[in-house]
């Protein structure tokens, strides 16, 4: 078989939900028995996976046709070394576009949906018989490449961790988180249920429900304008926000909202003995921690994400 390319061709995949049920409750009848108990449908979980599990096969058999084939779980992305001249295919929702954009550095990255009925696939423009097509004109430079911006946390310590969507710094569970926040020449100390960081990519995610909220409590304008925050994934710029900042005798609240650019970082130094973490878009297994001394500067990572569309 003669092959497109020897460069290698990355599959990203995910587990099912029913994948998920029978690691927790160990047989597929138990899992059922549970679901079922509960009054829900089961077959729908079946079906999502059975359909999933064909557009893997379906997948890896176009890539192997092309050229050389690994397949990836998203459990194993941030432990996994990609080679500078690998293409990645991500084959799931748009969480797991924007969980593999993260540990890339450059690489091309081609989201398809396989299942466009459920997911409705912002960041998958493609289906699953695109891909004979897409892999190719990628290799020849006639796809286009969409440029995305991503946040970077970076801790006195030599950590760092990247975010595509958005990063969060406070508590581990629902406590308050105590730090120092400093942007520019504006320093306070807070109490808070923690920050968010977010990216053009996010910004109508987790952000844009942050500031509805608060725009709706406050009633100083409509919800509406939380629209405003929407950005282009290619934004030289981040949002931060502070979740439900307390104001009290040492604590103080009107640093709470901002923009993030190249000349201004946004500085946190933890004053939590324990229980601090930083994680990105939602993962909170990959997380570092955020405890007593620890510095976190927030700001545009140096790299940028390559969506392919």
């Amino acid at each position: 078989m003669e092959r497109l390319t020897e460069n290698k061709l990355i599959l990203v995949v995910r587990k099912t939900r029913l994948e998920e049920l029978i690691a927790k409750y160990n047989t597929i009848s138990q899992a059922k028995f549970y679901v079922e108990h509960l009054g829900a449908d089961f077959s729908d979980y079946l079906n999502e996976h059975e359909n999933y599990q064909r557009c893997v096969r379906q997948t890896e058999s176009t890539l192997q046709s092309l050229g050389r084939v690994q397949i990836v779980d998203r459990g194993f992305l941030s432990n996994f070394l990609f080679g500078p001249r690998d293409v990645v295919v991500a084959l799931g929702q748009d969480g797991l576009v924007a969980n593999t954009l993260k540990y890339l550095d450059g690489h091309p990255l081609i989201g398809v949906n396989p299942d466009p009925k459920r997911w409705d696939g912002v960041l998958l423009p493609f289906n699953v018989n695109d891909i004979g097509t897409i892999i190719p004109e990628v290799f020849s430079g006639k796809r286009q490449i969409k440029e995305v911006t991503m946040a970077k946390a970076q801790l006195n310590n030599g950590q760092s961790l990247y975010g595509v969507n958005d990063i969060f710094i406070g508590p581990k569970s629902h406590t308050s988180a105590r730090y120092t926040i400093k942007l520019h020449d504006k320093q306070e100390q807070h109490s808070s249920s923690g920050v968010i960081v977010s990216t053009g990519l996010g910004s109508t995610g987790w952000l844009k429900s942050l500031l509805a909220g608060a725009n709706a409590i406050a009633n100083k304008q409509k919800a509406e304008n939380a629209k405003n925050t929407q950005s282009p994934w290619d934004a030289d710029f981040l949002y931060f926000t502070v979740r439900e900042p307390f104001p009290s005798n040492t604590s103080a609240a009107s640093l709470v909202f901002g923009k993030i650019t190249q000349h201004s970082q946004l500085c946190m130094t933890s004053l939590m003995p324990e229980n601090g973490v930083i994680f990105s878009d939602g993962i909170e297994a990959d997380y570092l921690e955020f405890n007593s001394g620890i510095v976190a500067e927030l700001g545009i990572a140096e790299k940028k994400g390559h969506l392919v569309v």
